[in-house]
């Protein structure tokens, strides 16, 4: 197989994401006003919400210069060890491959979002009763699954029996 063609998946994979994640995004930043909330069920919004900082809102109180440095820095770095494990993860089954490329994809969408605007939209806004969690967007929602995944074929790889002897 060329060296190139195995990272075909990768590279698909996170380019879908990121498509699906800047069209939401775009469709909330072009159609919602600025902390606007549509009710969509009882216990579901669509909220409008530019997140300076990091997931959960970690990081928002500080300078979004200097926190949207950092985080571009970080994905940058980070989309690189990304790579590096997909290749090295060749071996270890389909599980890992795909949870690497979830948060690849994930992190690059919001990669994007701090580039161009400095700032990440975010607009899923999910609650019980007067409790919300923090707002989140499609790329937050893969780079979690992803990492869900990547923790659950790391304790269960692929091809071990927990029967054998």
């Amino acid at each position: 197989m060329n060296r190139l063609s195995k990272f075909f998946p990768l590279a698909a994979g996170a380019l879908i994401i990121v498509v699906l994640d800047q069209l939401t995004k775009s469709l909330v930043n072009e159609h919602v006003e600025l902390y606007r909330s549509i009710p969509v069920t009882g216990f579901f919004n669509i909220t409008h919400i530019q997140n300076p900082g990091a997931a959960f809102g970690f990081m928002s109180g500080m300078s979004a210069k200097w926190v949207g440095a950092f985080f571009i820095a970080l994905t940058i770095f980070a989309s690189a060890v990304l790579v590096y494990l997909y290749q090295e993860a060749e071996k270890e089954g389909p599980a890992l491959r795909v949870a690497l490329t979830l948060i690849l994809g994930g992190a690059l969408g919001n990669l994007i979002d701090r580039v161009t605007i400095g700032t990440v939209t975010d607009f899923l806004d999910f609650y019980i009763g007067g409790f919300h969690w923090w707002a989140f967007n499609v790329a937050d929602s893969c780079i979690t699954i992803g990492a869900i995944t990547a923790i659950a074929a790391s304790l269960f790889p692929a091809g071990k029996s927990t029967t054998e002897s």
